[in-house]
């Protein structure tokens, strides 16, 4: 199964805002045409990116996907040709083991950059970013990994 879901109210409250009308009003990733790979995240809120600033963004989002697949975020290319706007990790992975962690949920931030010498002001519902499902493989003689994650945002190197 995969699917995107809010995070709960509980944690928007502490990431994002104490605001029931923003929370009910946001939108799940979406896709714009029948081919597309990428699923659009929009913004919750409008926000301007100053020129050089890194600017930390909550999407109020959680990701479930089946345990051989990942989330890649990547900037939408129109975005990074445009606006010179860039992930600060380039490519987020998400992997299916982040969805309900015991620090946060699972909610995916993203980190974006502006390159330019602009200030850039994104509204409500505009999209920066993009999530592709994509599954990946194992190697065959790899001993048992039993590890589990517990952490968020950075656990997996603990």
């Amino acid at each position: 199964m995969r699917k995107f879901e809010k995070i709960s109210f509980e944690q928007f409250k502490k990431d994002v805002k104490n605001d029931f009308n923003l929370y009910n009003n946001y939108s799940l990733p979406i896709r714009k045409t029948k081919y597309s790979a990428g699923y659009d995240f929009l913004l919750i809120e409008d926000i301007t990116l100053r020129s050089n600033e890194i600017l930390k963004i909550p999407t109020g989002l959680k990701v479930k996907m089946n345990s051989d697949e990942m989330l890649m975020i990547i900037i939408r290319s129109g975005i990074g040709f445009k606006y010179n706007v860039r992930l600060t990790n380039q490519v987020g992975i998400i992997e299916s083991d982040y969805y309900n962690n015991v620090n946060n949920e699972g909610h995916i931030w993203l980190s974006v950059q502006n390159h330019s010498d602009e200030d850039l002001k994104f509204e409500k519902g505009s999209s920066l970013c993009q999530g592709i499902f994509v599954k990946f493989m194992t190697v065959d003689d790899e001993k048992a990994v039993n590890n589990i994650r517990i952490g968020g945002l950075g656990s997996t190197g603990k």
